[in-house]
């Protein structure tokens, strides 16, 4: 075989081998995509269910139920329509997680609807706090931050 003929041979075997490498991979992280819905996204179009996805939008007011283990929570997540999504989540809940703030709660879609959540991310507005600075001035707060600094130099 001429060295022109064995050069054509090696680049095509090298874009084939690229190419399958390219499937292989898209074909093994196709199942750790983390879909992100919205509460009227899921009602109109629900995922399957286990899928693993997100769903993200503000815990309805007067919804937050705790289960008689002290663990388990439900509630409900709205959007800016009427669709609301129940969700159950057993664990510890954020401090930031209180009824009207915002939530992403990542899970799956269970047989009957209600979405089981395994993670609760808690969302704060532009005006967050921490609980150790509360009630103080802003000159009080910056002393604190300042005495917080003065060793790390």
């Amino acid at each position: 075989m001429k060295a022109k003929h064995q050069r054509l041979v090696l680049v095509v075997i090298a874009v084939l081998a690229i190419v399958g490498a390219g499937l292989l991979a898209a074909w093994s992280l196709r199942n750790q995509a983390n879909y992100f819905y919205l509460p009227e996204q899921m009602a109109a179009d629900p995922p399957e269910i286990g899928q693993a996805v997100r769903l993200g939008g503000m815990v309805q007011a007067g919804s937050l139920k705790t289960a008689a283990d002290g663990v388990t929570v439900h509630f409900m997540v709205t959007g800016k329509t009427d669709a609301a999504i129940p969700v159950r989540y057993s664990g510890i809940l954020p401090d930031l997680f209180v009824e009207g703030s915002g939530v992403v709660a990542e899970g799956s879609l269970g047989p009957d609807g209600v979405f089981i959540a395994t993670n609760l991310l808690a969302k704060h507005d532009e005006n967050y706090v921490p609980k150790e600075l509360e009630g103080m001035g802003t000159k009080e707060a910056a002393k604190i931050a300042a005495d917080t600094t003065v060793g790390l130099d």
